[in-house]
C-alpha cells in the first residue's frame, strides 16, 4: 500500500496532541483588532482542543 499524502494546508493549520486529539488555532485575530478588547485579544491567542464532531475530519486529512 502507499503512504497516505498529508493535506498540506491542514498541516500548518492543525497538529495532534500527545494523546491524540488535535489542536487548533483561534479565528479572528488577524485583522480589526482595535474594536475588540485587550482580554478578548488575549484569549484569542490560545490554543484550543477541536470538536470531537470536526476533529474527526481533520484526522483524515493529517493522519501522521
Amino acid at each position: 500500500m502507499p503512504k497516505i499524502k498529508t493535506n498540506r494546508g491542514a498541516a500548518k493549520r492543525f497538529r495532534k496532541t500527545g494523546s491524540g486529539k488535535i489542536r487548533r488555532n483561534s479565528a479572528f485575530t488577524s485583522h480589526i483588532l482595535t474594536t475588540k478588547t485587550t482580554k478578548r485579544k488575549r484569549n484569542l491567542r490560545k490554543a484550543s482542543i477541536m470538536a470531537p464532531s470536526d476533529a474527526k475530519r481533520i484526522s483524515v486529512l493529517i493522519p501522521y
